[in-house]
């Protein structure tokens, strides 16, 4: 079924999991031009029909750590907790101790914060929401392994000698889409509210709403750069999930790979 200089396979995504089928197709030569070099992964399902495109399913069956991308779902958690009301109130009060990135040393709005990837805002967030509470949504929510024992305010975080929670590009893709289809369990408020924080992009073709993550791969051999979201547009809803691996890569190089193949798809 596979088609010479195409993603490999286009799959139906339903209740029951995923089945081959036809559908929107992602040359591979975009992809790997996208990538620049790094190996990886992009997962994209078209929200409407389910279809999916698959570049390099080994990879995307991965189960890795979420870092950042995580923050997704500690904001919409924190709002139905009632501890965030807005996009733009005070959230984050610096304590004074100087970090390695700037934009995190000053006080910040959950907007700010949010588009920051302030560790420090989202731990505190992550503590006022309690392992309990977090244990319940993760578990309604169907994330990942849904293992939170590495602690409140770290368990998405990889680090050395520590068993993070751990989520594959195909599943962060698939709540993607639940969520841009609003067929999650959070309220219409909570959800305008993620919306505003999310937005990056805007073009006459469509919106891009999407999420940052970097850290270290389990192994600790090499970096993970995250890019997870969903486009808007005039083609319809994509929801996508792309993973670099590789030296020195970050969130931001899998945001980039993620904009040019969604430009040349002509989706944003």
């Amino acid at each position: 079924m596979n088609c010479i200089g195409w993603i490999g396979l286009v799959f139906v995504f339903s209740a029951s999991g995923l089945r081959a089928g036809s559908g929107v197709s992602i040359p591979e030569a975009v992809v790997r031009e996208a990538f620049d070099g790094s190996s990886g992964t992009f997962f994209m399902i078209e929200c409407s029909t389910g279809l999916v495109s698959d570049f390099d399913s080994e990879r995307s069956a991965e189960r890795l750590p979420p870092c950042s991308t995580f923050k997704i779902w500690n904001l919409l958690i924190g709002i139905e907790a009632g501890l965030v009301k807005s996009a733009d109130e005070a959230f984050y009060h610096w304590d004074g101790e100087v970090r390695a990135i700037a934009g995190w040393n000053k006080d910040l709005t959950v907007r700010d914060a949010f588009q920051a990837s302030c560790v420090p805002a989202f731990q505190e967030l992550a503590r006022k929401i309690g392992k309990d509470r977090m244990d319940r949504w993760i578990h309604k929510i169907g994330y990942g392994d849904e293992n939170t024992s590495a602690g409140i305010d770290v368990f998405w975080l990889p680090a050395k000698g520590r068993t993070p929670i751990l989520i594959s590009p195909a599943e962060q893709a698939q709540l993607m889409c639940r969520l841009a289809s609003g067929k999650v369990p959070f309220s219409e408020n909570s959800l305008v509210i993620l919306r505003e924080v999310m937005e990056f992009k805007t073009t006459d073709i469509g919106t891009l709403y999407g999420k940052t993550g970097s850290g270290e791969s389990l192994n600790g051999e090499h970096r993970i750069g995250w890019f997870v979201g969903y486009v808007i547009g005039k083609r319809g809803v994509f929801a996508f999930a792309c993973n670099l691996q590789g030296d020195g890569v970050s969130g931001m190089d899998a945001r980039a790979a993620t904009i040019t193949i969604l430009e040349r798809q002509g989706l944003l």
